[in-house]
């Protein structure tokens, strides 16, 4: 009766999983999508317990009665990590996301590690091949995984610069790693070995450190959407290592889920999955490629940019990175509001991967209480732009840069973008003239119709209200 109720609540939990990710697909169920997945976790958590006390019972281990020391373990563990992710979620700042997400996700792959070298050491007797083989990729996707997230979380927290790591045949050396990886796995399944697992790992590691230190900073949504598909499939791995079902079931769903993301990421930067990977067009902020003479930028005030507000029919503000660093949110708001209120429409565009995570501009744009119903797309907002009065580009500037389209040897070229120059006027809020993250010029800020407004973007916006 105890297993029937366990694998009912899998099935349960399993169900929740895939209503949270539904929800999480659009803005107005967002909040019920992770409803959904903490009721489905909290169920995961309470059931994988039960089911560890009905093995350890069954097998004899619990002989005196009270909890063994393997479920007073576990509990210890699970009270260690709830507190960890407590502090961690009151703590993160949400410019700060991306790279905590980054970090859990070595977490996983490193418990992917630990569970199927734990899987080896207590079945190296008895063990079949198709186990030997889940175990050998398991290590393979969490070992992979655990470095690359690792790299991944320097970058994003400005420990490490963003400029890809490139050395001669870098490619092929991937290649030529995958290759032995193959040809260790086909031996360890015929003739299992300590010293196949030991060498497999090593490489391993060293080649999620590789790929990722190859990807530039330009590439890191896309990246961190990667790394979350290869948390799912180390995950599903690990449940088949250990014959959990819900556990395949969740990484199964967070691997596919994350993989269509990183698909659909580079569909919109028009970029192939593999080029990513073969090394990102992202630097240090430094300029990449043919530098070019642009001619002069045209410098504005808070008070002249309000007037421009009056006087407009139809603006467009499209938020990037900058905006999250500088936490305007909360002024664009009420920017957007006060303009609201005195009879401008007031749109949103959001480039795909604008920021550092999948959704990170949608997300800080709801947690300040913009309107669903005026944050568009690009795809969307993208033909409106003649049409519009005024754009104030918020901390964007890959996402705005016109080379992608204009110039074929740019490291963007390609790339689709928010064809904001195509507005009356422009105005783009930056702290400086630095490059963006793909450290390339952009020749948006020196067309005619451009003006620059320099500072903190969210003092800036604060300055135009109180002149509105």
């Amino acid at each position: 009766m105890t297993t029937t109720l366990v694998t009912g609540a899998y099935i349960i939990a399993g169900l929740c999983f895939i209503l949270a990710l539904a929800g999480l697909s659009k803005h107005e169920t967002a909040k019920r999508g992770n409803l959904f997945g903490m009721i489905g976790m909290g169920l995961a958590l309470v059931f994988i317990i039960l089911a560890t006390v009905l093995k350890t019972t069954t097998d004899g281990v619990e002989s005196s009665g009270g909890p063994s020391w393997a479920i007073i373990a576990i509990l210890a563990a699970m009270a260690v990590g709830a507190a960890f992710g407590v502090w961690k979620a009151l703590k993160v700042e949400m410019t700060g996301m991306p790279e905590l997400i980054a970090l859990f996700h070595s977490f996983v792959g490193l418990t992917a590690v630990l569970v199927g070298w734990g899987a080896y050491f207590e079945n190296i007797d008895h063990a079949t091949g198709l186990h030997n083989g889940e175990l050998f990729v398991g290590v393979f996707i969490g070992a992979v995984t655990f470095t690359g997230s690792i790299i991944a979380y320097l970058k994003l927290s400005g420990k490490m610069k963003s400029k890809p790591l490139v050395i001669p045949y870098h490619n092929v050396i991937n290649l030529a790693a995958l290759v032995v990886i193959v040809g260790l796995a086909v031996w360890f399944v015929l003739a299992p070995a300590l010293w196949l697992l030991v060498i497999m790992t090593i490489i391993s590691l060293l080649l999620g450190l590789h790929l990722v230190a190859s990807i530039g900073g330009g590439d890191m949504p896309v990246v961190v959407s990667m790394l979350n598909s290869y948390s799912g499939w180390a995950a599903a791995a690990a449940g088949f290592t250990l014959n959990n079902d819900l556990l395949i079931i969740t990484g199964a769903l967070v691997g596919s889920s994350g993989a269509y993301l990183s698909l659909i990421m580079c569909r919109a930067m028009n970029r192939s999955f593999f080029s990513v990977i073969a090394g990102g067009f992202g630097s240090d902020g430094a300029v990449s490629g043919e530098e070019k003479d642009y001619g002069e930028y045209r410098e504005t005030t808070a008070p002249e940019v309000a007037t421009m507000l009056k006087n407009a029919g139809s603006v467009v503000i499209t938020p990037g990175y900058g905006m999250a660093t500088s936490q305007a949110q909360g002024v664009v708001a009420d920017l957007t509001a006060k303009l609201r209120a005195q009879g401008v429409e007031v749109r949103f565009g959001i480039h795909p991967v604008a920021g550092r995570l999948p959704g990170h501009m949608n997300v800080l744009l709801a947690e300040a209480r913009v309107p669903y119903d005026i944050v568009l797309e690009m795809d969307e907002i993208n033909e409106d732009f003649a049409e519009t009065d005024v754009v104030l580009v918020i901390g964007a500037n890959d996402t705005v840069n016109p080379a992608a389209m204009e110039d074929p040897h740019s490291p963007i070229a390609g790339m689709p973008v928010l064809e904001v120059w195509n507005a009356n006027t422009v105005v783009v809020f930056k702290r400086s003239m630095n490059t963006g993250y793909a450290g390339v010029q952009n020749p948006l800020f020196f067309k005619d119709n451009t003006v620059m407004l320099f500072g903190d973007a969210k003092q800036r916006v604060e300055d135009i209200i109180s002149a509105l």
